[in-house]
């Protein structure tokens, strides 16, 4: 049997959500599937994933294709990092800290720099 990792539509008309299942390819979109690995919510902001990585990575390791669209949610989730043997990096790099300068080193460059213009304004207009 041919297993896939794919998005199963639910909710009301014009406001879908999405389950991830893993469910056998020749079966229907919304049809019979073996497990729900997740949930993916496109509507709120920011996008809501939900994906139990355990399962997943499971699923992939036993042979499982994910879809295109579950592929990149398994890329955002963290799941296709640990599937690959990849550490997970993108959570650690969205948590670091952007340090920024003193406000009193930059007043002090403004200030100095309008000077320098000042002075090269005023030496040009002498020598006219």
């Amino acid at each position: 049997m041919a297993v896939k990792l794919r998005l199963m539509r639910m909710g009301k008309k014009k406001q879908p959500t999405y389950r991830v299942v893993a469910a056998d390819s020749r079966k229907a979109r919304n049809g019979s599937f073996l497990e729900v690995v997740g949930f993916y919510n496109p509507r709120s902001e920011p996008s809501v994933i939900e994906i139990d990585n355990d399962k997943a990575v499971g699923w992939l390791r036993n042979g499982a294709q994910p879809t295109e669209r579950v592929e990149k949610l398994l890329k955002i989730s963290g799941a296709w990092d640990v599937f690959k043997g990849r550490p997970a990096e993108a959570a650690a790099v969205e948590d670091v800290p952007v340090e920024e300068a003193p406000a009193e080193i930059v007043e002090e460059t403004v200030v100095a720099g309008s000077d320098a213009e000042g002075a090269a304004g005023d030496g040009a207009e002498e020598e006219e």
